[in-house]
């Protein structure tokens, strides 16, 4: 199937490792141009200039914490000059600490919102304008299984990332009619840095090993195993390319069955 990527302005956020970093790729490799962010100067110069090696696309990046003041609206500004225009805005940040309920006061809430929500607020606002111009106007949030399932210790992550759902919602019926479609991915276990990162955590708590917490949350799915960053890729594109072009307001969940509920 052609994507009609080809030549499309892509912007994604949190794209030096994992989800994000899997997209970007197949992106290119279909022949968008992009523009790749995260907050590591090094670490997002060297995603960029790997996914240009091998996909022969044109890969810019710009370095930024997305929950600083201003650095929203400087990334897609970067976008947009250096790419001429924007057709897709993919939003990911990373994810707020683990830990209970009660071991969080407001400063930690109003960081996690200024991370898991208002980055996707911000990023979305000023590519508005223009992504109005494009006559493929996509934007994909990358979310979470926990909006529907939550998950044990992820308080923040569980609460926050449920309204940038449904601003993704409610942004589709909001500006459907001026052309641009809006879509959220929920992936669930998926072998990526931080899901390494969390299954330690749970290690510590349950006096296991990493290894053993990967292989019971693996067993979660009817398939037997967490899933790859490349088949997140494979549905994150689909949704933004031209090829999905009556899809918006789709909140997929992309987690190998381990979500047992109907809706």
């Amino acid at each position: 199937m052609d994507l009609q990527l080809k030549g499309k302005r892509a912007l994604v956020t949190g794209a030096s490792r994992g989800l994000a970093y899997a997209t970007a790729c197949l992106l290119a490799a279909e022949g968008a141009h992009l523009l790749i962010n995260s907050r590591n100067p090094e670490s997002i110069q060297s995603a960029a200039a790997t996914i240009s090696n091998q996909s022969g696309s044109q890969v810019f990046s710009a370095a930024g914490d997305l929950t600083e003041n201003g650095v929203p609206e400087r990334v897609v500004g970067e976008a947009v000059q250096k790419l001429d225009g924007l057709d897709i805005l993919i939003t990911n940040t990373g994810g707020p600490p683990a830990g209970k309920f009660q071991s969080f006061n407001d400063q930690d809430w109003h960081k996690a919102l200024d991370l898991a929500l208002m980055s996707h607020v911000r990023l979305i606002r000023s590519a508005l304008p223009h992504l109005k111009q494009s006559s493929a106007a996509s934007v994909l949030t990358i979310t979470s299984v926990s909006v529907k399932q939550p998950i044990p210790n992820l308080v923040l992550s569980n609460s926050i990332r449920s309204a940038t759902v449904n601003l993704t919602k409610t942004l589709a019926l909001e500006l459907g009619p001026q052309g641009i479609r809006f879509n959220s991915i929920l992936p669930s276990w998926t072998v990526t840095q931080r899901v390494e990162e969390l299954m330690e955590d749970r290690a510590q708590r349950n006096n296991t090993s990493m290894q053993e917490e990967m292989h019971k949350q693996a067993q979660e799915s009817p398939l037997g195993r967490m899933g790859r960053p490349e088949e997140f890729a494979n549905v994150a594109v689909f949704l933004v390319s031209p090829a999905a072009s009556y899809l918006t307001g789709v909140i997929l969940s992309v987690d190998g069955g381990m979500y047992k509920g109907l809706f």
